[in-house]
């Protein structure tokens, strides 16, 4: 979706806003003139200066552009069927592995998940396959034995290495 420079502007002015009043309420540090808010409280104002910039300049681009210039335009993947689905199965992928990881585990969800993914990408499923079984245990490898993550077992619980 192509939303016009002052939507976005305005969006980033309210996020830098509710920051700032959200900072307010950090303690104080005694003795010290620089408390807590402070880095957050500058990136806060930065956000609702640039959310201004940005609201002048997509004001001044629609008046340019005439009155007929939309707030929002849909991309032209919107009218693909193929894009459409491929769009679907990631947000699918990504809540099938929020709610099932924590039961069936690391392995079985990553394998599901990237099994899903080729297959909406058009990977032959000879390929796809093994593909997704090898990077889901590297993936695997990488966080629960060089970074120490602890990843969930879930169905695998007996066989854990």
């Amino acid at each position: 979706m192509k939303l016009n420079d002052a939507v976005w502007g305005a969006l980033l002015a309210l996020l830098g806003a509710a920051i700032l009043w959200h900072v307010q309420g950090f303690p104080q540090i005694p003795g010290q003139n620089v408390g807590p808010a402070l880095f957050p409280g500058i990136l806060a104002a930065a956000l609702v200066v640039c959310g201004t910039v940005l609201i002048a300049s997509g004001l001044k681009a629609r008046r340019a552009a005439a009155s007929s210039s939309r707030w929002a335009v849909a991309p032209e993947w919107l009218r693909s069927r193929p894009h459409l689905l491929a769009f679907a199965v990631l947000v699918a992928s990504n809540v099938f592995y929020l709610v099932a990881v924590g039961r069936l585990g690391f392995l079985p969800t990553a394998f599901v998940y990237l099994a899903a993914l080729m297959w909406v990408l058009r990977v032959r499923l000879a390929v796809a396959l093994p593909v997704a079984l090898v990077m889901a245990l590297l993936i695997h490898y990488a966080f629960y034995k060089l970074l120490r993550v602890p990843l969930p077992w879930g169905v695998l619980q007996g066989v854990a290495w």
